[in-house]
């Protein structure tokens, strides 16, 4: 049965392989140019209050900064130093207004600024964002030493996979969903061959690897089920998202409610690889100590450990769904809104839905896998290794 599932994503992947489209960068992301925008590299060397609307606020400077033109207005003024691009070298100044969702900058610190080049040629700058690639490479590598010292090679295989199950998504998936295609197929085909790569790469090839990729396949078809059935059910859109809507608006051939369902699929799959390899894994050494012991036994024995894992899973993916809906509930807590209306509305009936249809398929993973591995596990067959 892997074989054939196999060969289907083989084809799947060959017949849905994206055309990878010319596709209109969003205006904006555009520059004068209707190009990307450009980022650059800088450093904040002093901050101050000021009068609001100096004129050299984005400019190249080439002496001190003018004073601002708004009277009895407060600004912070930062100078920046440019430390990429053509202009690296000089300076520039940021303006930022009072109240909230403004950057508080402090002298030192590195940040991104995207560079300008209007229809004349002048270059003007603004803040983007501040510079994570130091910290970010920080974690990431404190994350991969950690498992490598843990779980040794198997760690590695593991990190090996999760670049795999990237290179699927920014390779695969993405350009195909940019292109226009089906949602549903995508995510699948997707999903599975992450799958296929992912746990025989982390676990090796065995047949209590087989049952677990099995267990997870099966599950991962009803959470998809369950996902198309729930957004269709309670009519969600996408749209309550800012980012759904900046691709509607500016990709029309993208269809919102698929990458909302395709969004449902690919979040499952950790959380059902979690569980199912666990339980193939509790099967395979249960039969492999309990001499004398029926398939029966072993389902039941294995299942006993299945339910306290999900006792366990359950709570742990709602929570992690609730926290990504904490500053909508927060905006809500203080709306005077009902708590129904607080917990029909979409952002909210997202994460409840996301919640639902993982804990679901994750639940039912739980059984579908271990049968699968009672039914392809010896009892008291000698250890032969992972």
């Amino acid at each position: 049965m892997l074989a054939a599932m196999g060969i289907a994503v083989l084809v799947g992947l060959v017949a849905l392989w994206p055309e990878h489209r010319t596709v209109d960068i969003p205006l904006p992301y555009q520059n004068a140019h209707g190009g990307a925008v450009t980022t650059e590299s800088g450093t904040v060397l002093a901050t101050r209050l000021g009068e609001c609307g100096s004129p050299s606020t984005g400019q190249v400077l080439t002496a001190d900064p003018a004073a601002g033109q708004t009277p009895d207005s407060a600004c912070a003024l930062d100078l920046i130093a440019i430390t990429s691009g053509p202009n690296s070298g000089a300076k520039t100044q940021l303006e930022f207004t009072a109240g909230g969702g403004q950057p508080t900058l402090a002298a030192g610190e590195h940040i991104r600024i995207t560079r300008q080049v209007d229809a004349q040629g002048a270059t003007s700058y603004s803040f983007y964002d501040y510079e994570r690639t130091w910290p970010l490479i920080a974690v990431a590598a404190a994350f991969a030493i950690v498992i490598c010292l843990v779980a040794r090679w198997r760690g590695l295989r593991a990190l090996v996979g999760i670049l795999v199950a990237f290179l699927v998504l920014a390779v695969f998936l993405l350009p195909a969903l940019r292109d226009g295609g089906p949602a549903l197929p995508l995510a699948l085909i997707a999903s599975a061959a992450i799958l296929f790569v992912v746990i025989y790469l982390a676990h090796g090839v065995s047949m209590r690897t087989s049952a677990a990729l099995l267990g997870t396949l099966t599950a991962m078809l009803l959470a998809a089920g369950l996902s198309w059935a729930v957004i269709e059910l309670t009519h969600l859109t996408g749209l309550s998202d800012e980012q759904n809507n900046e691709v509607a608006a500016y990709m029309g051939g993208v269809s919102i409610s698929g990458l909302l369902l395709a969004g449902f699929i690919i979040g499952s799959l950790g959380v059902l690889n979690d569980v199912t390899v666990t339980q193939a894994s509790t099967v395979y050494e249960l039969a492999e100590l309990g001499d004398g012991s029926s398939r029966r036994d072993i389902f039941l024995g294995a299942m006993r450990v299945g339910r306290d894992h999900i006792a366990s899973t359950v709570y742990t993916l709602v929570l992690a769904y609730a926290g990504n809906s904490l500053p909508l509930m927060l905006l809500f807590s203080v709306a005077n809104r009902s708590l129904g209306d607080v917990l029909t509305s979409e952002g909210v009936a997202i994460e409840i839905a996301r919640s639902a249809v993982g804990g679901i398929a994750l639940v039912l993973s739980v059984p579908l896998t271990t049968a699968i591995a009672a039914a392809l596990a010896t009892p008291g067959k000698v250890r032969t290794g992972a």
